[in-house]
C-alpha cells in the first residue's frame, strides 16, 4: 500500500479501459513494451529493445492486467508461451486498426532495468577493419 502523499499510478488503470475500449468496439488491443531485464517476452520478436504485442482475447489467455505486472499466454508460431510484462514498461495501448490509444512516459523503474545498449562511434584515428566493405541496398 502506498502511503498518503504518493497516490497510485493512474497507469494500470488507464491500460485496463483503453483495452476495454478496444474490445467493446471490436479492434484489436495491443501494446508496445519497452523490454529490460524484468520483462519476460519472446527475445527473437524484439526489435531495437522494444516489442508490439497483441493482448486482445482471441490472441492472448489469461490476460491479467494487474497494478505493476501484466500476465498472460500467448501463441507465437504454434508454441504457447507464458509473458510477463512490468507495467512500468508499458510505452503506449493502441488499437491496431485505427491506431487510436493512448501513449505513457518511460518509467523509471523501467528504464533503471535497462542494460545499457548505446552504440559506441569508432575512433576516427581507427583504420577500416578489412572485409567490411560498404553496402547498397535498392529500396522502391
Amino acid at each position: 500500500m502506498t502511503s498518503v502523499d504518493e497516490p497510485t499510478s493512474t497507469k494500470p488503470y488507464l491500460l485496463r479501459a483503453i483495452y476495454e475500449w478496444c474490445v467493446d468496439n471490436g479492434y484489436t488491443p495491443q501494446i508496445s513494451v519497452v523490454v529490460d531485464a524484468k520483462t519476460r517476452v519472446p527475445m527473437e520478436h524484439v526489435r531495437d529493445g522494444e516489442i508490439v504485442l497483441n493482448i486482445g482475447p482471441l490472441a492472448a489467455n489469461r490476460l491479467r492486467i494487474g497494478n505493476d505486472i501484466i500476465e498472460c499466454s500467448v501463441r507465437f508460431s504454434g508454441a504457447a508461451r507464458e509473458l510477463v510484462i512490468p507495467v512500468a514498461a508499458v510505452t503506449a495501448i493502441f488499437a491496431r486498426e485505427t491506431g487510436q490509444g493512448m501513449s505513457f512516459e518511460r518509467e523509471k523503474k523501467a528504464a533503471e532495468g535497462e542494460v545499457a545498449r548505446e552504440p559506441v562511434a569508432p575512433d576516427p584515428n581507427d583504420p577500416p577493419k578489412a572485409g567490411n566493405k560498404p553496402a547498397l541496398r535498392r529500396i522502391k
